[in-house]
């Protein structure tokens, strides 16, 4: 199996990433649950490159009640050398660890042209897209209680179309190779009463862009208590034909690797029998399962 979301967030803010044999122990702890690949896709939020990219867009929002919020959170976690995060995935790679180098390409409205041109000066093995935030409400950050309050205010319904309608613009951009956990606006465990038609809006967006799908362990440890994506927005991808790839969303290190088996259980029992690699950001299809 692959596990194609691996972050490797510095431990302080001293900007100084992990270590080759940091990553080497990563690789290890993922080898005993049957993963044979791992993608480093820490965070585009991360760097400074990519902020200094698309600039201060919370500004933008300021009559919003989580712009303050949002500004505060780039200004602690975008600090970071986009050039030191890819010079050791290489390092890694080339030491002959099982890695591909990867990026989690967050979602920036009408910005995604900028975030590509920035990303295509490195040798990127694969991008996986995401979309964190709406405006500048982050509705995953279900530690923060302005931010789960908003889900008490905000329509229910509205929140799954902007999402749906974010991941539409991210998929059309091409500018990334995988979505990662496709329906993590449910998260918070706040679901739409049409709950079907924004699956099959998020399915065709993914289908008619190319893109694989992530299915990821990460969601049975939040409030959901359930695997990206649900059963039934699974369902719908395999009869579209999609491609996927597994993932831990690991961000730390007893969660490399978490629950592959049960992952690849879900496909299996809907008929996948392969899963999505990427070299160069050139898909590739490899048994679900090591031999």
């Amino acid at each position: 199996m692959i596990d194609y979301h691996l972050h490797l967030w510095p431990h302080s803010e001293s900007s100084v990433w992990f270590k080759l044999d940091q990553i080497a122990a990563y690789c290890e702890e993922a080898k005993r649950h049957g993963v044979t690949e791992l993608a480093l896709t820490e965070h585009a939020n991360r760097f400074v490159d990519v902020t200094s990219a698309v600039g201060p867009f919370w500004a933008k929002l300021g009559h919003e009640p989580t712009s303050r919020l949002m500004a505060e959170y780039f200004d602690f976690h975008a600090r970071n050398s986009l050039d030191e995060y890819v010079n050791l995935a290489q390092a890694a790679k080339d030491s002959g660890l099982p890695v591909k180098i990867g990026l989690e390409v967050d979602y920036y409205r009408d910005q995604m042209d900028v975030v590509s041109s920035l990303l295509a000066q490195y040798p990127f093995d694969v991008l996986i897209g995401s979309v964190h935030w709406l405006g500048t409400w982050q509705f995953d950050d279900i530690d923060n209680d302005v931010q789960m309050k908003e889900w008490t205010v905000r329509n229910v319904d509205q929140c799954w179309a902007d999402y749906a309608a974010a991941l539409e613009e991210l998929c059309a951009s091409k500018a990334v190779d995988v979505l990662a956990h496709p329906d993590l606006i449910k998260v918070a465990g706040h679901y739409a009463s049409s709950l079907e038609d924004y699956w099959d809006l998020m399915a065709e967006s993914a289908q008619r862009a190319n893109v694989s799908m992530e299915c990821s362990s990460a969601g049975w440890v939040k409030p959901v208590g359930e695997q990206y994506p649900a059963e039934g927005f699974l369902d719908r991808l395999v009869e579209k034909g999609l491609t996927f790839t597994t993932a831990s969303d690991a961000h730390r290190f007893e969660r490399v690797g978490e629950r592959a088996s049960e992952l690849a259980d879900l496909l299996e029992a809907r008929g996948v029998t392969e899963l999505a690699t990427y070299t160069a950001r050139q898909r590739q299809m490899t048994a679900l399962r090591a031999t």
